[in-house]
């Protein structure tokens, strides 16, 4: 079932989940063991990231270095195939990414995804590689994920990037892409942000899912600017339980987002890694129950392959 049809169909507030691929070495057990807790709360669907190659310089003996491009996790058709086999009911939504990728190599995972029956992906730009100051797609890529929408809206109706394929099978996703509550931060300013983010639904988005968050305050002020722009797609709030006192410093960084000063004053109290582990939890706790009240459609929680403190908070909500 798509994304869009089971949020439409729901008769409450439903917990979904994303996960984080396995590092290259590991083997699929790995992958099970994130994903199996989670199944006790029969999500509808869970998410799987995509992580782009990266570039790495090896040193050699004459002490020049040699480039090498490196995957540092399975390929996503090799996690969607591993997970479909354990569990067949379960709607997985891999995620897209323009990154690293041509066009023609972005349409045939896309293709395989579709020849594999998943209906439901996530479109993403992507991260610029490490060391870059800001994004720079692939010769004959992607700059912008509504181009990305754009070309999945094409092969939903058929329409291939191959000249030579004039009667395509159609293929059959729903498209989700990302939002962020306090803006991205390439954008100038919120406004312009919601405008990018405006252009991804008219170019064939049919839902919406947020980056992180840990002041619903923001979440609520940015939704009610996204219905003042027009955007009327459903909007799921995401988000990710702090389970170590570093985060307060890694995750502003790493995600350009902002964390409350009470948050940061509970953590700052913080007598061991064991309580702020469990501050983490209850904070979001309160979070996901106040954003319940709201009306939020559902709660996608981000494990990041961690899932101990996401199911202590899914029992107590849900």
């Amino acid at each position: 079932m798509k994304v869009i049809e089971i949020l439409r169909s729901a008769e409450k507030p439903f917990a979904s989940f994303e996960l984080v691929p396995p590092l290259k070495g590991s083997d699929v057990a790995r992958l099970y063991d994130s994903l199996d807790p989670l199944m006790a709360f029969n999500p509808p669907f869970i998410n799987i990231t995509c992580h782009r190659d990266e570039v790495e310089y090896v040193p050699n003996a004459d002490g020049t270095f040699t480039k090498m491009t490196l995957a540092k996790r399975p390929s996503t058709i090799a996690i969607v195939a591993a997970i479909m086999r354990r569990y067949p009911e379960l709607e997985i939504v891999p995620h897209v990414i323009c990154g690293g990728a041509s066009r023609s190599k972005i349409e045939s995972e896309l293709l395989d995804l579709h020849f594999l029956g998943v209906q439901n992906v996530v479109a993403l730009r992507g991260d610029a590689l490490p060391g870059q100051r800001h994004f720079i797609p692939e010769p004959d890529g992607y700059s912008h994920s509504n181009e990305l929408v754009g070309l999945i809206n094409n092969l939903n109706r058929g329409v291939y990037l191959d000249p030579t394929v004039s009667k395509g099978t159609p293929t059959n996703f729903c498209v989700g892409v990302a939002a962020y509550p306090e803006k991205h931060y390439e954008a100038a300013n919120m406004e312009v942000d919601i405008r990018y983010l405006k252009e991804k639904v008219d170019a064939g988005a049919d839902y919406i899912v947020t980056q992180m968050f840990f002041d619903n305050d923001s979440f609520f002020r940015f939704t009610e600017k996204a219905r003042q722009a027009g955007i009327t797609v459903p909007i799921i709030p995401g988000l990710k339980p702090i389970s170590a006192q570093r985060q307060v410093d890694l995750l502003p960084r790493s995600f350009h987002i902002d964390i409350p000063q009470q948050l940061v004053s509970l953590l700052a109290k913080a007598r061991s890694q064991e309580d702020a582990y469990q501050i983490g939890v209850e904070w979001t706790i309160r979070q996901s129950r106040d954003l319940l009240a709201h009306g939020a459609p559902a709660i996608h929680y981000y494990t990041m392959a961690k899932t101990d403190n996401v199911c202590q908070i899914v029992k107590e909500v849900f």
